[in-house]
């Protein structure tokens, strides 16, 4: 019988501060291909960029279409010639930025740290889409790895959030049944979806714009504004969920 609790923790915008790093990165990529950085540039990529991860969790475009598309149309906004430039070499220069700039959110890892010393049994995991280079750079970079019983990353297993095997993977490798297990993340489209496609258990962290339209549409089970919320809602699953031994 399985004697764990695992939190399966989204890791951008719930444990780390994606755009924080993803600012850095991009900074640097863009200036080192001879264009300027600015606040509207970078408002063109995070919202060119949403969109496409968007058509990835659907399944309309392919990883590689990802990252050419958006250099390609990044980098012409900014007048270069994309026609001369290898865009799969860019976005990697990114990600190896973004991977060596981790940015932790305020109270994550305390919140981890309160995980594993109050809850009995607890393990924790990290399930992200993403690119694994950037991801584990990014994690290592702030600390954070003390507190993981392990991560998995889309890149990795070759199948994205919110897919069911995405987390059928997940629970099969960590041992776990969907009753001891609850996804954490901020992303409808993916964490929250995610978790109702797999039927697991689901903490919808900042949640925003129609709350209740989207706890029903969803099946989310908790919503936390804090990580202080997070911490208590957790605490009170776990005690819910604890397998008898």
């Amino acid at each position: 019988m399985n004697t764990h609790i695992s939190f399966l923790f989204d890791l951008d915008e719930t444990l780390l501060n994606f755009h924080a790093s993803e600012k850095i990165g991009l900074k640097e990529v863009v200036e080192a291909n001879g264009c300027e950085f600015n606040d509207e540039v970078y408002a063109f990529f995070k919202a060119r960029n949403k969109e496409l991860w968007l058509m990835l969790e659907k399944g309309v475009i392919t990883r590689t279409e990802l990252f050419e598309t958006r250099f390609r149309e990044l980098l012409t906004k900014c007048g270069a010639d994309t026609s001369k430039l290898d865009l799969l070499k860019i976005n990697s220069e990114f990600i190896m930025a973004m991977s060596r700039n981790g940015v932790i959110l305020d109270g994550a890892i305390e919140l981890l740290a309160r995980i594993k010393s109050d809850i009995k049994g607890a393990r924790i995991y990290i399930v992200s889409n993403g690119a694994t280079i950037n991801a584990i750079g990014r994690i290592k970079s702030t600390g954070m790895d003390a507190y993981l019983d392990g991560t998995y990353i889309s890149e990795d297993m070759g199948v994205n959030k919110p897919s069911p095997e995405f987390f059928r993977i997940v629970l099969d490798d960590i041992g776990a049944d969907k009753e001891s297990c609850i996804v954490i993340g901020d992303s409808l489209s993916s964490d929250m979806l995610g978790a109702k496609n797999a039927g697991i258990a689901s903490v919808w962290f900042k949640p925003s714009g129609d709350i209740e339209a989207a706890v029903k549409e969803y099946e989310i089970g908790y919503t936390a504004d804090t990580y202080d919320e997070l911490y208590e809602v957790l605490v009170n699953w776990a005690t819910c969920n604890l397998p008898v031994n």
